[in-house]
This record gives C-alpha cells, sequence and structure tokens, in this order.
C-alpha cells in the first residue's frame, strides 16, 4: 500500500473536530481510519479514583505523545495496531485494547494533537476548528452530563479551573501551525469540502509517486 495521508484536527473542546472527522469517514469509508488524541491519555494506575479525578486533563502534560507517535508510523508504514482504550468514568486506561489497520487516510483529532512538535511532523493537513467559546461549553456540558456520567456542577467545575485556561494557554495558540481555519467545524460544507478535494489530491500523488 502507497504512504498514507495523515490529516491533523486541532481545536477546542466541543469546538466540532469529531464532526468533521466523522464527515471525513463518511467520504472515504474503508479507506480511513480515526485516531483520537483522548484515547492516549497517561493511564495514573496507582492514584486513587478521586486522585484521578483532581488531575488536570487538558494540559499537554496529560497525553501520552510518545506511545501516539509511535502507533501513528506503525499506521503509516502499512503496519496494524492495539490501541488503547481509555474510561472517561474511571478516569484511566483501560488493559482492553483496539485493533485499528492502516488505511490509505489517517484523521488524528485532539484537542493539543499541535503542541507536539514530531506529531506536527508526521501530518500533511493541519487543520483548526474554530468555534464560539459559548457553543463549545455548551456542546462539553451536554457530552460530559449525558456520554460520560458527571454531573452539571463538576463539569462547571472542570471547564472554569482546567479546561478555559489550558485552552488559552495552550489550544487556542496552537492555531498558528494550521494550514486551514475552519469555523463551525463539520458544519462548514465548505470547508470540509475542500478539505475532501486536497486529501483526493495527495492521494493520487501518493499512488502516482
Amino acid at each position: 500500500m502507497s504512504k498514507a495521508v495523515v490529516i491533523g484536527i486541532a481545536g477546542g473542546t466541543g469546538s466540532g473536530k469529531t464532526t468533521l472527522a466523522k464527515k471525513l469517514q463518511e467520504y472515504f469509508s474503508d479507506e480511513i481510519v480515526l485516531i483520537c488524541q483522548d484515547y492516549y491519555y497517561k493511564s495514573f494506575d496507582t492514584l486513587s479514583y478521586e486522585q484521578r479525578k483532581q488531575l488536570n486533563f487538558d494540559h499537554p502534560d496529560s497525553f501520552d505523545n510518545e506511545y501516539l507517535i509511535e502507533q501513528i508510523k506503525e499506521l503509516k508504514e502499512g503496519r496494524p495496531i492495539q490501541r488503547p482504550v481509555y474510561s472517561f468514568i474511571e478516569y484511566k486506561r483501560l488493559k482492553e485494547t483496539i485493533r485499528e489497520e492502516p488505511k490509505s487516510v489517517i484523521v488524528l483529532e485532539g484537542i493539543l494533537i499541535f503542541q507536539c512538535p514530531r506529531l506536527l511532523e508526521l501530518m500533511d493537513i493541519k487543520v483548526f476548528v474554530d468555534t464560539d467559546s459559548d457553543i463549545r461549553f455548551a456542546r462539553r456540558l451536554t457530552r460530559d452530563i449525558h456520554e460520560r456520567g458527571r454531573s452539571i456542577d463538576s463539569v462547571i467545575n472542570q471547564y472554569l479551573n482546567t479546561v478555559k485556561p489550558m485552552h488559552e494557554a495552550f489550544v487556542e495558540p496552537s492555531k498558528k501551525f494550521a494550514d486551514i481555519i475552519v469555523p463551525n467545524g463539520g458544519l462548514n460544507e465548505v470547508a470540509s469540502s475542500m478539505i475532501i478535494e486536497k486529501i483526493k489530491s495527495l492521494l493520487k500523488g501518493n499512488n502516482m509517486s
């Protein structure tokens, strides 16, 4: 198989990264594999549940980027991986893994993927999803309550204490590394179409080389 095209999709929490990634998945179907930075949170197994809850999960140091880089490289070289599974309910990595097969298109999605220079080097297209902070907060509140079993108070406290300040310190400044800045994420049909065409062009170039 020819060398895979790697698309990095960054942006703040609730910005629409996953929606955009799923749009690409729908178009490229069996040609695409989606890897989320969230899978690669470090696992603090020696800490208690209460201690893990207090960690700052929005700081770059909370991710095991070395492992993520290693697995992206494996996929690019045409080898399958056993990617980790992270529980947002238990705040730790589970023992189980999921096998991901190498594909022509690798979509890497996460809030802080542009903060790591070695990850940036692996990306062919870097997309930053830019969405109003009020909308992002509302989406995060809904997601964390319904999908991750959090209380309203815990979501608000985490947003104010870590999510918002870390966004301002790390996520927003990483926008400067983007090739494309997309307002409104996957809801932006024009931007989605442009990205799809660019991916097709890169794939065609790889197949000819």
